[in-house]
């Protein structure tokens, strides 16, 4: 596995992970049901039910297999033994994006656990990863999707 495969996690990450998989794996066996059910309606070209769990259960082994992947190249880190003066895995970092002065707040996480809506973002992601390394005062640059962010690390925290 190279260092570019690699999927950092937490062990709560991958707990939770592997809840979803399971989850995942409980839906297969009714949708496999309602294929053979509309299966026996007759002509399958026609069959909205049958086309339907077709998808459905593709999607869903596509996910499982995204979930096996991410599990077969998780490197467990524990935030407890990283240092408490940079920002790493499990931070919670306070920031000023420079050009227009707007404070955020961002939780840096590993696989299994983003939720862009509670400011949880992946150790991954290229605003996480120009601030990982870095500590409270110095100026970093993202690049992102949208073009350059200059941002300004004025806190980190370990909740």
């Amino acid at each position: 596995m190279s260092a570019s495969d690699a999927v950092p996690m937490t062990e709560e990450g991958m707990a939770l992970i592997k809840a979803e998989m399971a989850e995942l794996e409980r839906k297969r066996p009714a949708i496999k049901t309602a294929i053979e059910e509309a299966r026996e309606k007759g002509d399958l070209r026609e069959n909205a039910d049958y086309h339907a769990a077709r998808e459905e259960l593709g999607m869903l082994n596509a996910r499982i297999a995204q979930l096996n992947g991410m599990l077969a190249n998780a490197v467990i880190i524990d935030p407890s033994k990283a240092p408490k003066d940079k920002v790493v895995l499990g931070t919670t970092v306070t920031f000023t994006r420079l050009k227009d002065k707007k404070q955020m707040v961002r939780t840096i996480v590993g696989a299994g656990q983003a939720d862009a809506t509670a400011g949880k973002i992946l150790v991954t992601s290229p605003l996480a990863k120009c601030m990982v390394g870095h500590g409270p005062g110095e100026t970093v640059v993202a690049e992102l999707p949208a073009g350059e962010m200059e941002i300004r690390i004025d806190k980190i925290e370990f909740k």
